[in-house]
């Protein structure tokens, strides 16, 4: 197996980690991923589904279920009337950062299996793909 199909593969199974981690806590791996999203800032619909690669019908079903828990709020854009923003409210970002606390723990505890070398290697190679996605929705966002 190559070094790339090591990679994605680890990160899919890290993503059924973090999502059994999150459903101990009454939260869904999407759910994060749109907190997440938005913790960057007020998004139209249309932007936060293209990020997440996701339908606008089921970005409104998310959306709506987060609006409910008092997560995220939705607002009309003060610069296109056809457009409504989403942000997160006080509550969502408390929920984002007890859930990023819990996740990291669960990282945290996956990495306690490397040396210091390999752990160190482990989490600069997960900043860089974060700088990477990072990049990429500031691109996307100027296109």
């Amino acid at each position: 197996m190559s070094q790339n199909e090591s990679a994605v593969r680890a990160v899919a199974r890290l993503g059924r980690v973090f999502e059994k981690c999150l459903a101990d806590e009454g939260m869904t791996l999407p759910q994060f991923r749109v907190l997440s999203f938005l913790s960057e800032g007020e998004w139209a619909a249309s932007k936060v589904a293209d990020w997440l690669a996701v339908s606008r019908p089921s970005l409104t079903s998310l959306v709506d279920g987060l609006v409910e828990q008092g997560w995220v709020e939705r607002k009309e854009s003060p610069t296109d009337r056809r457009s409504v923003l989403h942000h997160l409210t006080p509550a969502g970002r408390t929920q984002l950062s007890e859930a990023t606390e819990l996740l990291a723990g669960s990282l945290h505890g996956l990495l306690d299996h490397l040396d210091d070398d390999e752990r160190a290697r482990a989490e600069d190679g997960l900043a860089l793909v974060h700088t990477a996605m990072r990049r990429h929705l500031e691109a996307a966002v100027v296109s």
